[in-house]
């Protein structure tokens, strides 16, 4: 597939690279080109890097690897989301990382559909840490991604996605689901963070 990521980050910079070593064409995107374009240099394979409406120009799934509070700012440098794929693997937390901004009522995936209205959103990897992204970090172990959408065809080719690297893509319904899906993610980093376990953890779920 063609995909555009977006954010020079842990996330973006580890799905960027997992992306291009599964033979996906990558473009990355910044508000600093220049750190796009140190990344797409890292990551090979052809990844290429830009600015953030170049790199979504030339793609068919955008991944928005950006903390949510930027993200209204970026969907306005995007340009044209229509037919797009966005997926939103945030986690809409505080600064120090111990709360949910919003919840109960929304979520951040909605409100990026909102934002967004002419693309489909898709919610996947808010509760994969950076150093799980690796092959070789997961040697042996089939992680589950969580994956709510509306739109069936979105849903189909980002599950599709998710499998090409190696993870378990699992249904979670419809988009509002992300109200539910983000808690987990925020579990997962009280785990990884304040209980001691490192950013080693991941939700799995179990069928008995």
């Amino acid at each position: 597939m063609q995909v555009a990521v977006i954010g020079t980050g842990n996330m973006g910079s580890g799905l960027a690279s997992i992306l291009a070593q599964a033979k996906h064409e990558v473009t990355i995107g910044s508000r600093d080109m220049a750190k796009a374009a140190t990344l797409a240099s890292q990551v090979g394979h052809g990844a290429v890097g830009g600015d953030i409406e170049a790199a979504i120009k030339m793609a068919d799934v955008v991944i928005l690897a950006i903390p949510f509070p930027f993200a209204e700012e970026t969907l306005k440098a995007a340009g044209d989301l229509s037919k797009k794929i966005i997926i939103d693997i945030s986690n809409p937390i505080t600064p120090d990382f111990q709360s949910l901004l919003i919840g109960h009522t929304t979520s951040a995936a909605e409100e990026i559909q909102k934002l967004a209205p002419q693309a489909k959103v898709v919610k996947a990897f808010n509760t994969i840490f950076a150093q799980l992204l690796p092959t070789e970090a997961r040697a042996g172990k089939t992680l589950q991604v969580f994956v709510a959408a509306d739109d069936a065809g979105a849903k189909a080719e980002v599950s599709a996605l998710v499998k090409s690297l190696g993870f378990d893509a699992v249904d979670a319904g419809p988009l509002i689901n992300s109200r539910f899906i983000e808690p987990i993610g925020e579990m997962n980093i009280h785990f990884g963070y304040f209980l001691g376990w490192g950013p080693v953890s991941a939700p799995m779920w179990p069928r008995a």
